[in-house]
Parts: C-alpha cells; structure tokens; sequence
C-alpha cells in the first residue's frame, strides 16, 4: 500500500515544479520532501520524477501515480468536509467556482435559493474561467465549478473522476452596431464579414477559438484584432466600430444599449454550460443540492429565452 502522505508530497512538487516550492508549500523542509519522493520511487521500483535544468518533471510512471493520488486526495478531502458537517446540510461549507456571465445569470438565482433553503452552510464563490476552474476542482480547493465548452469543439483533457450535469445549452449570435446594414437581417450570413476585424477571447481559450471556428465554417479565416475576456469590453469595442464578435445568451441581458444581436449563417457553435462536481460518493450533500438549484435556474432562462425570441 503506498503511502499517502508521500504521494501528497509527489503530487504537490509536480505540481509547483520544484522541490523548494513544494517544500514552502508543505511546510515541510526540502531535504524531507527529496527523501519523501526518494522513498516513494524505491516502493514503487521505478523514477517517477525526471530531474532536469528546469526543475522536476514527472515519468510516465510518475504521472499515473499522480493522477490516481489526486482523486484519492480528493476523497479524503471531500470526506473531511463531510465528517465535518455530519449533521448532512446543517453545516459544514460550499466552494464554488463560476465564470463571470454564468455568476449573474445562473448562480446568483441558484445561491439565493440555496441559502434560503440551508442556511448553516457557508458558501464561498469565486469567479474563474474553466481553464483554472477544472484543476482546482480536481485537486478538491472546491467544491462545484460552473463551466463551459462548444458543441463542436474537443473536449479539454479527461474528466475520469468528474461529473458534469448540463445547466444550459446557449445559442451564439454575432453583435452588430445598430447601424451597421446587416443590422436589420434576421439571420447574417458571417462570410458578409469576411474582411473586417474580428474580436475574441484571449489566446488559445474556447472562447477565442470558438470565434476561429465559426469563421472557418463560413469559409474565411478571421482576422483578430482585439482580444479580452470580458463581453463588456467586447461590446465596447464593437458598439465603437472596431471588429465583430459572437455572445451567448448569457451575455445578453446587460448588452451595450448601442449593440443588437443576430443569429449566424452558417450557425454557430452552441455553448453548453454545465455544473461540474466530483463523481458520486466522493461529492457532499451541499454540492449535490447546489447542482439541483442550478439545473432548475438553467431550465428556468431557456424557458425565457424562448419566449423572448418567438416575442
């Protein structure tokens, strides 16, 4: 059987990159966390870490070793939280993770509710895209992670040891100066824009290559401009005549008074946005009741959505 504390000290110096990092952040002294390591290796029979200029790299044994350490960590964790709140959801606390337009227009409902239904559990949200949502949730720094992907993008990396139930999926429709002349379409063609700057989300996130692929699609390959990951500033940018962008439904509600909103030829890419937890067994009481708030909340906007555009 090996030893947990160790596989912690393994996990933790792969993830920080250094022995002394992972030291600081064990509190432990750094000779002790290379003999943990040491130790481990001789258990196992194999190197699990690659010594090199730029610090610890993890083998191909190393990894696996990691990865299955990380979702037994995770339990532990998650039944601390547990043992801690024994009395089921009279105690203990909830850490969720959200990202900013799914924070106002799915979880803000989803919280009150909540709160007003277990009000001895201590709720701490942050806001995060799902880039740093999904790790931390992996590692079990929280609890539930709000996130997002495309319909016909690949998914990011495996999710063994975590569930997803479907919140929302949103249609994404290309904002427009209400001026512009392909302001009054109902439906705007994207290779109309061919030629004019193009606005997406920073980098190689899904939010920036869902703009790639849509344009792909329409038979061009966009021209970026700018890029952020805020819509506000996106609008901002489109309502001043700089470039095109796609929003979701999400982002709709608090759209630039100066901006309208179209659906795309071809159609774009659909965003589904999820609740993510561990797998059962290994996810409280309080994470599974934040998710059945949400999947009611999520229901609730589509609801809505479809009666404002048959409106």
């Amino acid at each position: 059987m090996l030893d947990l504390k160790r596989l912690r000290v393994l996990s933790e110096v792969a993830r920080q990159g250094s022995f002394s990092a992972a030291a600081d952040t064990l509190y432990l002294s750094q000779s002790a966390v290379s003999q943990q390591v040491a130790t481990l290796e001789k258990e196992v029979g194999l190197d699990l870490l690659e010594r090199t200029t730029n610090g610890p790299k993890l083998t191909d044994a190393g990894q696996v070793i990691v990865t299955h350490a990380d979702a037994a960590i995770a339990r532990l964790e998650e039944a601390e939280h547990e043992v801690a709140a024994i009395a089921g959801l009279e105690g203990g606390e909830l850490r969720i993770a959200s990202f900013p337009t799914a924070s106002v227009g799915l979880l803000t409902d989803a919280l009150s509710e909540f709160r007003s239904t277990h009000p001895n559990v201590e709720l701490k949200v942050t806001e995060a895209e799902p880039e740093e949502s999904l790790p931390l949730l992996r590692a079990a720094e929280i609890d539930l992670a709000i996130v997002f992907d495309y319909s016909t993008l690949p998914p990011r990396g495996g999710d063994r040891d975590i569930e997803r139930t479907l919140l929302l999926e949103e249609s994404m429709y290309v904002a427009l100066p209400r001026d512009h002349p392909l302001a009054k379409s109902k439906r705007v063609p994207l290779a109309k824009l061919a030629d004019e700057a193009w606005l997406r989300g920073v980098g190689s996130s899904s939010c920036g290559e869902v703009i790639v692929q849509a344009a792909r699609d329409a038979g061009f390959e966009p021209r970026i401009a700018f890029e952020s990951d805020e819509y506000q500033v996106l609008e901002g940018y489109v309502a001043a005549g700089l470039g095109f962008t796609l929003l979701p439904d999400l982002a709709l509600p608090t759209l630039h008074r100066d901006l309208v909103v179209r659906p795309t030829e071809p159609e774009a890419p659909k965003r589904r946005v999820w609740a993510a937890t561990r797998a059962k067994g290994a996810r409280s009481l309080a994470s599974e009741a934040m998710v059945a708030n949400l999947t009611r909340v999520g229901e609730s906007v589509a609801a809505e959505r479809k009666l404002a555009l048959a409106a």
